[in-house]
């Protein structure tokens, strides 16, 4: 697990949402909440960002199936929504960041 998040400890991960519509981009490309709802079903039919529900749950996990393999997304994305999910705020976003300071399982 520690080589998967190392791949990303220095590189940008450019993430961005549109608020009104819950469509979210990460690096450009839109994802879509499918795989994610096949996976873990969180009773949520959108993303959502800005707390810690079953929207936000969906988008971390999302982000976490593009990032890492399967079992590695499915083991760290409750960690990921509450570092870089829940934090955003309810709005239209852009933001780079990297994880550097991402580590699963240690609470804040």
């Amino acid at each position: 697990m520690v080589d998967e998040l190392l791949k990303y400890k220095n590189r940008a991960i450019q993430l961005s949402g549109e608020y009104s519509t819950g469509r979210v981009w990460l690096f450009g490309e839109e994802l879509f909440p499918d795989k994610s709802q096949r996976l873990r079903n969180h009773s949520a039919d959108s993303f959502a960002w800005g707390y810690g529900g079953s929207g936000p749950s969906l988008l971390a996990l999302a982000i976490c199936l593009k990032l890492f393999d399967t079992e590695i997304a499915l083991a760290v994305y409750q960690d990921f929504k509450w570092k870089y999910i829940s934090v955003l705020h309810q709005s239209d976003f852009e933001i780079d960041f990297t994880l550097e300071y991402f580590k699963p399982g240690v609470k804040i």
